[in-house]
């Protein structure tokens, strides 16, 4: 019956002279080769590169390095830095209920190893440095790596994708110490169902944190929203009444599978039963032009300061697009979310590595990156990290 549910969705191409119609969208013809015909495309995620040559792809100030350009000519400009892999929550997607065995501390990359690992990333062409976790507000020293980061020359956004639970007293701080933009995970406006999906309190201090960082002049406001069938999917809509007022980009997110979250197919609401909900309600929803690299297929509301966005890593997945690499907060290396294949850089460094040997690791573990991952089905069978492991 899931499959049947599935296809009736699938692909959300083909439903958008129903519910949205043509006269409103930017759309791009895309050729489907063949007899050489091809359609209007209003959701999709560009795929293109964002140029040819690379040493004009950055306007950091910094030559392009080929050590960040895969085998498929994608130049990876985006770096995710996991500061820890601890949590003062426990997600059910991002964490198994039995819990998770933690790195040892003495294995974990030490401040300067951050910062000089990160350094040696923007020096060859990376602009933009999203800090994750585990939590990682709860470091006692984020404000210090925040101002190191964003002192590095060349770095042009410095981010962070938080929980929200104690980032409202540490906002003021972290938004002198450089920090560009801001992410809030959120998955339910209801204090009760927080607790469960969270297996914590702190509903309230999520929602003064949002606020607090509205008030500081973040625009927007990323709040980040895992949307799953029978927990949090008929919230959508009030999660959009967010955006009415302030400067707030909901995002709606497939549920991905990794180890432990028991992801099932059936909990997975995709991109087009999304897009559908929330049109019914607001139906002048507009698609906003993507940058090529762009994760989230975005859209505006006529009368609405804020934005929606969708993350459909799993039905419409934007691998061909992708500019992202990841440094796991044990030093591992990893180049696609869902691929199980780490490199360490801790190791090579503390063993008194140069910059061209790391380099030369980096570059390497570069160049295997795949075309695209899985698919949602070999995913769920393929070994990877849990979430909290992985950053998110």
């Amino acid at each position: 019956m899931i499959i049947t549910t599935m296809k009736r969705y699938l692909p959300a191409t083909r439903l958008i002279n129903w519910h949205l119609g043509f006269s409103s969208f930017t759309f791009s013809l895309v050729n489907h080769g063949g007899g050489g015909s091809g359609f209007f495309n209003a959701y999709a995620t560009s795929c293109a590169k964002l140029q040819d040559d690379p040493a004009n792809a950055n306007a950091n100030n910094n030559p392009f390095s080929d050590m960040l350009v895969d085998s498929f000519g994608r130049m990876h400009t985006y770096l995710r830095i996991s500061l820890t892999e601890r949590c003062n929550l426990r997600c059910q997607y991002c964490m198994p209920s039995e819990g998770v065995d933690l790195t040892p501390s003495p294995q974990l990359l030490a401040p300067n190893e951050i910062v000089r690992l990160a350094s040696l990333f923007v020096a060859s062409g990376v602009n933009k440095i999203r800090l994750t976790g585990g939590e990682p507000t709860i470091r006692k020293d984020i404000e210090e790596i925040c101002s190191q980061l964003s002192n590095l020359k060349g770095l042009e956004k410095l981010a962070m994708t938080t929980n929200g639970i104690v980032l409202a007293k540490k906002l003021p701080k972290l938004k002198e110490s450089g920090l560009t933009s801001i992410n809030i995970s959120l998955d339910t406006l209801v204090p009760a169902k927080f607790e469960f999906l969270t297996r914590r309190k702190g509903f309230e201090r999520v929602m003064e944190s949002i606020h607090a960082a509205v008030e500081c002049g973040y625009n927007p406001v990323k709040v980040n929203c895992v949307v799953m069938r029978g927990l949090n999917d008929e919230e959508m809509c009030d999660f959009v009444e967010l955006t009415r007022d302030r400067p707030i980009n909901v995002r709606f997110i497939e549920f991905m599978p990794f180890d432990g979250n028991v992801w099932n197919v059936k909990k997975l609401v995709p991109y087009a039963e999304m897009l559908d909900r929330v049109v019914k309600q607001f139906p002048s929803l507009e698609r906003i032009q993507d940058h090529p690299t762009e994760t989230a297929k975005n859209f505006k509301i006529d009368g609405h300061v804020g934005t929606v966005s969708f993350i459909t890593s799993m039905t419409e997945h934007f691998c061909a697009g992708c500019n992202r690499l990841r440094l796991l907060a044990d030093g591992n290396f990893k180049v696609c979310l869902f691929g199980p294949s780490e490199v360490s850089l801790r190791d090579p460094l503390r063993n008194g590595a140069d910059e061209n040997e790391l380099r030369e690791i980096i570059g390497a573990a570069v160049k295997r990156k795949k075309a695209s991952h899985a698919g949602m089905f070999d995913l769920a069978k393929t070994a990877n990290r849990p979430m909290i492991h992985i950053g998110g």
